[in-house]
């Protein structure tokens, strides 16, 4: 049978559905609802991938880290050995808009958000964790909120959409360096191949696999090979002049 993501159980999704709305709502894409998570939920990940907030792929998928971005964070997870055994969280579970994005990192310390956000940080993880890595200020920023962190090494990278590919890279390959000695690959794994060179390859991308997605998703749901091959990077995208309210999807061919 082929493999999908069940969700989380009963007790974690209680505690997702206690999502605090967002400080300011037209900062955000609000009315699409929040999205929370990647990967394992059940203890049994050795890397905690936190992001920024959802994109509009993500929306689609249900979960974190699908889209061009997680497609990224998926490569760089496959350079780690990690086949499995990782979970991807996000700051905000709503989508911010970039042009509000500075100022909600100074919302992440309200009371209500530090709450629920670091009681899923501390949910998501297990003494099996051996590394955070937080991408992006905004990661970066939720991750020093969190007071009960684990004692494992935290490694601070770019954030994988961001528009300075050269320290983006650098960012990138010094902690795939750093990380190698320290997590353990899993059996199916290889953390021995290449090392990001100086431009973002294809081969540095990585397939969502099919048990981090909901069951039903179409085979091409994370996977933009096709788009990036014809000069695009997302097959969703919010079009205008109504991004607040519309999706636009495409499917390969």
């Amino acid at each position: 049978m082929a493999e999908f993501d069940r969700g989380p159980t009963a007790q974690f999704a209680e505690l997702l559905a206690q999502v605090p709305e967002p400080p300011v709502k037209d900062a955000f894409w609000f009315d699409w609802g929040p999205i929370f998570y990647r990967g394992r939920l059940d203890g049994s990940a050795r890397v905690l991938i936190v992001a920024s907030d959802p994109g509009p792929t993500e929306r689609i998928a249900g979960r974190s880290l699908v889209g061009n971005a997680g497609q990224r964070v998926q490569g760089f997870l496959t350079k780690l050995g990690l086949t499995r055994s990782y979970v991807c969280l996000n700051a905000w579970a709503y989508a911010v808009q970039p042009s509000r994005a500075l100022a909600m990192k100074e919302r992440l310390a309200d009371p209500p958000q530090t709450q629920w956000r670091n009681a899923v940080f501390d949910r998501a993880t297990d003494p099996t964790l051996e590394a955070v890595v937080a991408m992006g200020f905004m990661a970066q920023e939720a991750v020093r909120l969190w007071p009960s962190r684990p004692p494992v090494p935290l490694v601070e990278v770019p954030h994988p959409s961001s528009h300075d590919p050269a320290a983006l890279l650098d960012g990138w390959r010094a902690a795939i360096t750093q990380l190698r000695p320290v997590v353990t690959p899993d059996p199916d794994g290889d953390n021995t191949g290449p090392n990001y060179g100086t431009e973002f390859l294809e081969s540095d991308y990585g397939a969502i696999p099919h048990r981090d997605l909901p069951f039903g998703a179409p085979a091409f749901l994370g996977d933009d090979a096709w788009v990036r091959a014809k000069g695009g990077a997302n097959s969703v995208s919010r079009p205008s002049p109504d991004d607040k309210h519309t999706l636009l999807w495409k499917a390969p061919g």
